[in-house]
């Protein structure tokens, strides 16, 4: 799992540095895709990458000062 994970985060953090923070919504559409063409497995996967990259988008974006 935690093998996984790791390649999970990486291909997130790879993907959000060339598209940015499209690349989260485009793994959501993708991940429909898939959902809606029967591949189930594939977009929970595609889900997991999209989880991780706005993880990663989240953790840095600097809170908003008070």
């Amino acid at each position: 799992m935690a093998l996984r994970r790791r390649r999970t985060d990486n291909l997130a953090i790879s993907m959000l540095a060339r598209e940015g923070i499209a690349a989260i919504w485009t793994l959501h559409l993708a991940a429909a895709r898939a959902h809606r063409d029967g591949h189930k497995a594939m977009a929970a996967t595609i889900i997991e990458i999209a989880d991780a990259a706005e993880r990663e988008w989240l953790r840095r974006v600097k809170p908003l000062p008070r």
